[in-house]
């Protein structure tokens, strides 16, 4: 296989939840303590993934035209309170000040150990950026928190469409001024990286096989024939740099 720059690439952008950070950890420590405040008997990863089963449908509301695009912090507030409800208890009950901070624990994730080193390597060569779901806050939010060294802020607040919508791609390569073919999708996510392709997009899959837990059994595995394949960011860098040192012009 040979460098991204042999196939013409300019710039990179990411899924975030999964790929660059570990939403399902870093939501279950941040309701923790409101379980216990709450004396609630449900387990604290368990909430996780109740609250983020909620995501795909929620978006799909706006992708249909059932309603106006809001921005995925309104949506993970709504569909947190539909968890609670799911749980028994009224979201009425608990003041709305405390939910709104519970809210904000999707703005507190952790990236995974080889993300920030990799982004870091990648920045060198290329324009990198979120191609995220989450809306522009978050996005800031996370990054400065972690120190992930995005050149640009991109994704669905910018372009008013949730992914995988064909516009979220093609007006993404146009944001930036290049084709849809310089411009490659990174994702830990077979369905990302599926509606990407379809609009002319490089695409690389890098494997996160427990995003969600030790039973996660979907996206494990490269399920199409996407241009990079990687374990993670560092081996996604080796790759896309190779033969970089040879273009670099030589040290005065």
């Amino acid at each position: 296989m040979g460098s991204a720059s042999d196939s013409g690439i300019k710039a990179l952008v990411f899924d975030v939840f999964g790929t660059v950070v570990d939403w399902r950890n870093g939501v279950a420590r941040e309701v923790a303590p409101f379980i216990a405040s709450q004396k609630l008997t449900v387990d604290r990863f368990k909430f996780a993934d109740a609250w983020r089963r909620e995501y795909v449908p929620a978006m799909a509301e706006v992708r249909a035209g059932n309603r106006g695009f809001v921005r995925l912090d309104v949506l993970h507030r709504e569909n947190l309170e539909k968890v609670l409800t799911g749980l028994g208890i009224d979201p009425q009950s608990i003041p709305a000040a405390s939910l709104d901070e519970l809210n904000l624990a999707w703005h507190k994730l952790d990236p995974w150990p080889d993300a920030v080193p990799g982004l870091s390597r990648l920045k060198e060569r290329f324009i990198i950026a979120p191609l995220s779901n989450g809306n522009i806050r978050l996005m800031l939010d996370i990054a400065k928190r972690a120190g992930i060294p995005w050149d640009a802020i991109l994704g669905a607040e910018v372009v008013r469409m949730y992914k995988p919508a064909p516009s979220v791609y093609l007006d993404t390569a146009e944001l930036l001024s290049i084709e849809p073919a310089e411009l490659c999708m990174v994702a830990a996510h077979n369905d990302d990286l599926k509606a990407a392709k379809a609009c002319g997009l490089k695409t690389a899959f890098v494997s996160r096989p427990r995003e969600h837990g030790e039973a996660q059994t979907k996206d494990l595995f490269a399920e199409g024939q996407w241009d990079f394949v990687a374990s993670s960011f560092i081996e996604l860098a080796d790759m896309m740099l190779v033969g970089e040192s040879q273009r670099l012009p030589p040290a005065s």
